[in-house]
């Protein structure tokens, strides 16, 4: 087994790009995810064709200065993390990483002392 095997069947939508925006990777969940959009076919193409104003221009200024941008959102009663940050190689950006973790609606918020 692959070392990087568990990440094809994580329940969370993991999608990954190049600087460029270029779409290098897609686990299982994340081809589900975009099944609307093209699925497993978004590999090699650029992400930033695939937004909108203003999404176009936030991805493109993340992938410029290598920012994170999360925030949860709520859509046909399912709540969701969108986790958006650089990832490294070498030290340097590489370029970006999604990832889209289901939250429970009713999930419980703890707040550790």
């Amino acid at each position: 087994m692959n070392s990087m095997d568990w990440i094809r069947e994580f329940p969370g939508a993991i999608t990954v790009c190049d600087t460029d925006g270029k779409i290098l990777e897609m686990n299982d969940a994340s081809i589900e995810f975009y099944t609307k959009d093209g699925g497993k076919e978004l590999i090699g193409k650029n992400l930033l064709d695939c937004h909108p104003e203003p999404s176009f221009s936030k991805l493109k200024t993340m992938l410029e200065n290598s920012l994170s941008n999360i925030y949860t959102e709520e859509e046909n009663g399912q709540n969701k993390l969108i986790y958006e940050t650089p990832w490294y190689q070498d030290g340097q950006p590489a370029g970006l990483v999604e990832f889209i973790l289901p939250l429970p609606i009713d999930g419980a918020h703890i707040v550790k002392e």
